[in-house]
């Protein structure tokens, strides 16, 4: 919001300089963005009085004027400007002036004659047409304001002038207007707040013989006001009220339009004024938009409408929509004799739902949809119409047509100053509060106060703390500590596996990649998914940004395997990398997806192999302290080497994830050249399956007996079936089974090998001798030979 401080002074005079102004605006609560001294680049640039002209010796366009500047003798001014007579006033940069931009005039010759400044345009003074209609785009700028040779520029055309840019937070929508901001200033600086209400004569008349309004969808719209003038004359406004529009942002049109941009300003509340004439039916209803109805708006554009926007229509059709912009069809024109003023409260959410839907974000909007005072349609509508009697641009017919569809009922809340202190850890007088509320509008009848209806934002005691905190002084209050107790902050137990999962991969050498949970079905194809497998079963995404990131993946091998792809089409043949994030899986019956956490692995180049890869996964496991698993060839799965891919099971047969070398076909597609493997482990059943936390044991304090087993059993046996074998036998003080070694070849027979085994004996108190191991020796080759028919080599 910006906020011209000569309009400001109009409501509160505050003599103070920009600095302690905004300064304090600020800790006041309306935040302060920037201050724009208006005319600061201009120095030096007076009004002239063009005295004689004559053409340039050497030149048939250029002109030699004598001008007057207010000083002893006139200057002389060459200027190639063909709108120039005697006796015209104009803007002079005399000599070691400037201008917007950073120009710099000095006096020279011109053809070989002396010009002692120049004549200014209005784009060189930072102006346009728009600010002062009489004028001409690209000629001098002739002066018709009351001024005299000598007169700063600065003063003549308004540019004696601070503008301070507020950021006004999406609560305070009050604040989007001058006397809004003039309210705050006053309660800031303690100075007198003058809010004149607007008086309007009338002409006689009544409006009801003209208009008739309807608020259809009373959800959306809870206030229509609205008031008629006739006899209207389209000009430009006067002077002083452009110059107020300019120094907010807003280029003046012509007095109509001007009047309603100068009201939303004021009063926070925007309007509209339609061409009466182009009102079918003489009757306005406010209502939403019909299956497939259209519009277009004053920018000039087609607007397809859907049954779920608000509009402004006529008996036949829509004429503007609903607090974003006007329609074409009714759009204020030159030869416009009649208009509708509309003042109307509509819904927040929906302003800025159709707003977003089309693409619109105007002034009008960005105020609607902050929620606006819900008494503010008359007096605004009102106020119009004053300034249109002020400026003599129409005859307002007497009657208001105000459709009020919800009666709101003010807030009330009673003044707790004792609360309020304990609060703000800080005593303020009882007193001080009611000047401070009473000033910023609230009325009191004893203790219980009335919010005023512009201040949306309060509804509980807090927020009236809130109120006596930001006038008392934040810088004043002083710092106190907390008292009891407080909660302490932290991670869950997730989180921190979570985190130190990813710790343990970059310590194995492995970059972390973020990858997106969108996808398309091309990235199943990239990991060889068959077209019929379960997995590609996804949820579509209803508004995707393309076809390659229109479904939620299932799985995140994928996802890695685009990265490694990546990687290798820019010549890195060497990469580890890892994500862990969160697959989507369809349940049936369900509308939501079940979200799983996933952490895959993804390797190429050194290391690229899988028993590498079977140490991370170890390592993974044991950092997550997931015991009792077992790794069970799988020779089916779509992207892995049917010779060099296993399955990660727990001990109730439950898969916790895969792991091994890519298969060649996902290796050439995904263009690799080298060795590659990856895995995808399911981190949440990992986490669900942690064994407890470990308990501090004592180291031995006698020696374990260590036994090697050579074993020749069937080439189908898994190393995992023997030494399942070996625990179980082994009893109590078998302590741990190592697998060492697997032999293939002569002297073993066909179809069979040899695998060995290191066998770890121990008792906590004493040593043990032969005769104790040698019992659990048999018993170990006992059972090996009678469960999976393994012998002794």
């Amino acid at each position: 919001m910006k906020l011209s401080r000569n309009w400001l002074s109009e409501f509160t005079e505050v003599n103070v300089s920009d600095k302690e102004f905004c300064d304090r605006m600020t800790m006041s609560g309306s935040k302060v963005e920037g201050v724009e001294v208006l005319g600061s680049e201009i120095t030096n640039v007076v009004v002239g009085r063009v005295l004689k002209t004559e053409r340039h010796p050497d030149s048939d366009h250029l002109w030699v004027c004598q001008v007057d500047v207010g000083r002893d003798a006139p200057v002389q001014i060459v200027t190639g400007a063909q709108n120039v007579r005697e006796g015209d006033l104009a803007p002079v940069a005399l000599h070691k002036s400037t201008l917007p931009g950073g120009v710099k005039i000095e006096k020279g010759k011109l053809r070989g004659v002396l010009s002692e400044g120049m004549l200014c345009s209005l784009g060189e003074l930072g102006l346009t047409v728009n600010d002062y209609p009489y004028a001409v785009a690209d000629g001098i700028f002739i002066l018709q304001e009351p001024c005299k040779p000598g007169d700063d520029i600065r003063d003549v055309v308004g540019l004696r002038d601070s503008v301070v840019d507020f950021e006004i937070t999406n609560n305070r929508p009050d604040c989007l207007s001058v006397r809004g901001l003039a309210r705050e200033a006053a309660v800031t600086f303690g100075t007198e707040l003058k809010l004149p209400e607007p008086r309007v004569k009338g002409s006689g008349d009544s409006i009801r013989n003209y208009l008739d309004v309807e608020i259809a969808s009373p959800e959306l719209c809870s206030r229509y006001t609205a008031r008629f003038i006739k006899n209207v004359k389209i000009a430009p406004s006067p002077e002083w009220l452009r110059r107020r529009l300019r120094a907010s942002g807003i280029r003046p049109i012509s007095n109509i339009v001007d009047i309603t941009n100068y009201v939303m300003l004021e009063y926070g509340q925007p309007m509209h004024s339609f061409d009466y004439r182009c009102i079918d039916g003489s009757r306005i209803v406010v209502r939403t938009a019909a299956e497939g109805e259209e519009m277009a708006t004053l920018d000039g554009s087609p607007r397809a409408l859907t049954p779920d926007m608000l509009v402004i229509a006529d008996a036949v059709k829509p004429i503007g929509l609903a607090g974003i912009m006007g329609g074409q069809n009714s759009e204020i024109t030159g030869d416009t004799t009649s208009v509708v003023f509309e003042s109307a409260n509509f819904s927040g959410p929906s302003i800025r739902h159709t707003a977003i839907s089309l693409g619109m974000r105007t002034d009008a909007s960005a105020r609607f949809e902050k929620g606006l005072d819900p008494l503010g349609t008359l007096p605004a509508v009102e106020r119009a119409c004053e300034l249109v009697e002020l400026l003599g641009a129409g005859e307002v017919v007497d009657g208001v047509i105000d459709v009020i569809a919800r009666d709101i009922e003010p807030v009330k809340l009673r003044l707790e100053p004792e609360k309020i202190d304990r609060l703000l850890g800080v005593h303020t007088e009882p007193a001080f509060m009611k000047k401070v509320l009473t000033d910023l509008g609230f009325t009191f009848e004893g203790d219980e106060m009335t919010v005023p209806s512009w201040r949306g934002d309060v509804s509980h005691y807090s927020d009236i703390a809130e109120e006596v905190a930001r006038f008392y002084g934040y810088d004043v209050i002083p710092a106190t500590a907390f008292k009891g107790t407080t909660a302490q902050g932290g991670l869950t137990e997730k989180q921190q596996a979570e985190r130190d999962a990813r710790r343990l991969c970059r310590d194995m050498g492995y970059s972390e990649t973020l990858t997106y949970s969108f996808m398309g079905q091309g990235d199943y194809d990239l990991a060889g998914m068959p077209k019929d497998h379960p997995l590609r079963d996804s949820f579509a995404i209803l508004n995707p940004l393309g076809e390659d990131t229109g479904i939620m993946r299932t799985t995140l091998l994928p996802s890695i395997l685009k990265c490694m792809s990546l990687n290798a089409a820019r010549r890195n043949r060497d990469v580890k990398l890892f994500d862990l994030s969160k697959v989507y899986l369809k349940e049936p019956g369900q509308v939501l997806a079940r979200e799983e956490k996933h952490l895959s692995l993804g390797v190429c180049g050194d290391g690229a192999d899988f028993y590498t890869l079977k140490g991370c996964v170890e390592a993974l496991l044991g950092l997550l302290r997931v015991k009792d698993v077992r790794y069970e060839a799988n020779t089916g799965h779509f992207s892995f080497h049917p010779g060099r891919c296993a399955d990660v099971v727990a001990a109730d047969g439950t898969v916790l994830g895969t792991f091994g070398e890519l298969h060649p076909n996902v290796r050439k597609a995904c263009g690799i050249s080298g060795p590659a493997a990856a895995a995808e482990l399911n981190f949440d059943l990992l986490f669900d399956r942690r064994s407890p936390e470990p308990q501090y044991q004592p180291l031995p304090r006698f020696p374990a007996v260590l036994r090697d087993l050579a074993l020749v059993c069937s080439d189908e046996l898994t190393v995992h079936e023997l030494s399942r074998c070996i625990r179980e036998a082994g009893g109590a003080l078998l302590q741990e089974v190592s697998f060492f070694d697997v032999y293939r070849g002569a002297p073993i027979p066909a179809g069979k090998k040899s695998v060995a085994f290191s066998l770890s004996f121990r008792k906590e108190d004493g040593s043990l001798t032969d005769g104790e191991i040698e019992p659990l020796m048999s018993g170990i080759l006992k059972a090996l030979e009678e469960k999976l028919g393994a012998k002794l080599r």
